[in-house]
């Protein structure tokens, strides 16, 4: 083996794709939920979004860099659940606009859940 070649260790599982590496792209949401506003400072606001179709941590940056360039957001956290509805937490200094959000994340290639 040369130091360009790469082996299979066995510990890949070749049942399982990525979406947002798959030829086929990425699919669609068809559930959801999203948590009212959580202020935890004065001037910060937290929100809980439901995100589906993200894989591994591609899809976290992905999702992560399209919301960080929203106005206002200071924090992304992505709570990821592979293959199902992933938690995505945005602290910002203010409420944001839902469909900014949903916009930022279809940027991305995903696709945020209807709010219930």
């Amino acid at each position: 083996m040369t130091a360009f070649e790469t082996r299979d260790l066995g510990l890949t599982d070749k049942n399982s794709s990525c979406a947002c590496c798959s030829p086929t792209g990425h699919t669609s949401a068809t559930t959801s939920a999203q948590t009212a506003p959580e202020p935890v400072e004065s001037s910060t606001v937290v929100t809980d979004y439901l995100v589906e179709g993200m894989t591994c941590g591609h899809c976290v940056r992905s999702v992560t860099e399209e919301l960080s360039e929203l106005p206002g957001v200071a924090e992304v956290d992505v709570d990821l659940n592979s293959g199902g509805l992933s938690r995505v937490r945005v602290a910002s200094d203010a409420a944001l606009d839902e469909e900014q959000v949903r916009a930022a994340v279809e940027e991305a290639g995903y696709a945020l859940a209807p709010s219930s």
